[in-house]
Formats: structure tokens, sequence, C-alpha cells
């Protein structure tokens, strides 16, 4: 394996001239920058220098090393500017999950906001169902947006933060008895067909609603599953039923339907942000966690 300072040991004999100007300018003695290069030559295999009267020029071989290490060297430089960017929030990669109702009321107007602060960061957005809190521990995301139960998971090298609480509204058809009223009662939906906007895949939304129907003291008679809250509020509007539909998903609402909060209980996910520790410090993602936040809890 080749040694990259003794590269540049090398480049430094190479634009001197000399071992002893190189010495010189590297602050090095003549049989140090010697030891180096012999070294070098071991390490590649050919001679690198040969003599030409009192001074030295390199070989073929000295010569592709020598233009490497100035290459090197670049790319170093450049690296360095580039970290130094990163720590200081102006540049870099923050690579964002997240589920689909939060692609509705919380994600494009906190990247939004967030790219009208920091124009020159990229953000990698991809939108997620299964998977965002492993993807964060396997170092494939920077940052997720999840939601969590009443545990909290430890990950290792994850930070969790809490976002909001998300707490869910019915969507009514505009001819149902209970539009009048300022929050909705849930016993009094028990002889409702349903229309679920959380699909029975044993998640934590649809544990949630399991429980919020059970403490209300029934089971819904669900006529149809979606997984997209808009098109359960259509299904609403077309009077085939009512939904539970988190506040997050309502950012657009249909308008064939009325929203209203629901009591007894009001059944809320807790909307976490996974962080991978490796970036959480960095100007840009502390950042982008408090547009994710601002704009969550408004």
């Amino acid at each position: 394996m080749l040694d990259v300072r003794r590269m540049q040991v090398l480049r430094a004999v190479v634009t001197s001239g000399s071992v002893s100007a190189a010495a010189s300018n590297l602050g090095f003695t003549p049989s140090a920058i010697s030891q180096q290069l012999s070294t070098l030559e071991k390490e590649a295999g050919t001679p690198l220098l040969e003599k030409v009267g009192r001074g030295l020029r390199p070989t073929p071989a000295g010569t592709l090393l020598a233009e490497r290490a100035g290459r090197i060297a670049e790319l170093l430089g450049e690296t360095e500017a580039e970290l130094a960017d990163i720590r200081a929030g102006r540049t870099g990669l923050l690579r964002l999950r997240f589920f689909t109702t939060a692609a509705v009321g919380l994600i494009p107007q906190a990247v939004a906001k967030f790219r009208a602060e920091h124009p020159e960061v990229q953000l990698d957005l991809q939108l997620q169902e299964a998977g965002l809190l492993d993807d964060v521990e396997a170092g494939e995301a920077d940052l997720a947006v999840i939601v969590l139960g009443e545990s909290v998971p430890e990950r290792r090298g994850v930070r969790l933060v809490h976002l909001a609480d998300d707490p869910y509204r019915v969507v009514l058809p505009g001819s149902h008895p209970q539009v009048d009223q300022g929050s909705v009662d849930m016993a009094k939906l028990a002889h409702d067909s349903w229309i679920n906007s959380s699909v029975t895949d044993g998640g934590i939304c649809s544990r949630l609603l399991e429980d919020a129907y059970a403490s209300a003291g029934f089971t819904p008679r669900v006529v149809v599953e979606t997984d997209s809250t808009y098109s359960a509020q259509s299904f609403v509007a077309a009077g085939m039923g009512i939904a539970l539909v988190p506040r997050l998903g309502l950012d657009v609402v249909h308008p064939g339907v009325e929203v209203r909060a629901v009591t007894n209980p009001e059944p809320t996910r807790r909307l976490h942000l996974a962080v991978r520790e490796a970036v959480a410090d960095l100007p840009a993602a502390g950042s982008l966690q408090h547009c994710l936040r601002e704009v969550a809890q408004k």
C-alpha cells in the first residue's frame, strides 16, 4: 500500500528539484527525506528518482506518483472545505424518510421552510410506510418521521425527538346528524358504517384505532379499508360511512365532508423524529428538526 504522506514528500522533491530543497521547504532533515523516499520506492517496487548531474529527476513511475500526489492534495483540500461547510450547515445531504399522512400536512411545509433557510443543503426525500426507524439505525437514512406507541424503543446510534401529538378527527358527510356538534362522542357513532383510513396491518395506528373503538364500547362495521386519508374522505363524501383521520392528514379537506373533534376517547398519535446520532448536532440537521417541529405543532 502506497503511503500518501510519502507521496507528498516525493512531490516536494520533484517540484523543488533536490532533496535538500525539499527538506528545507518541509522542515525536515535531508536524511529524513531520503529515508521517506527509500521506503516509498520499496512500496512502489521500482525506482522513483534518478541522478542527473548534481540534481534529481523523476523516473516515469516517480512522475506518475508525484502527479497523483498533487491530485490527492487537491482532493483532500476540497474534502476539508466541504466538511467545514457541512459542519457550518451550508452544504451537504440529509436523507429524510416519512409516512403517507406526514407527506400531506407536515413534510411539504417543513421542507419549503428549510430550503428557504438552507438552499445549498440537498434533501433526499422518500415516502415509505415501514422500516423507517430501521433505516435510520442502519445509516440508510438520516432522519425519519415515525409514530410511536406507549413504549419508546432504544436503537443504537439513534436519537428520538418528540415532534407533536396528532389527534384523530372524525370525518362526517354533510348530512350526518352530528355535524351540528362542535365535538362528537365516540359512542354516538357506534351504529355508523366506517371507512378505515389505516389498513389493519398490526401497526401502531391500527392498534390505536382498535383501542379507541373498544374504549367506546363497540366494534366498527367497516365497509371500506384504505391507506389514503383523502380517499377515505371521498368515500365519506359519497355517503358510504364516516372515518377517523389524523389531523395531520387533513391539511387538504374534501369539500363534501365535515370535520369534527372526537371525544371519549380522542385517539392521538405520538409523532417522533428519529435522528441519526452522527448528524444530530450538525447545524443543518438541527434546522431541519426545528422546521419539522414548528410545522407539526401548529
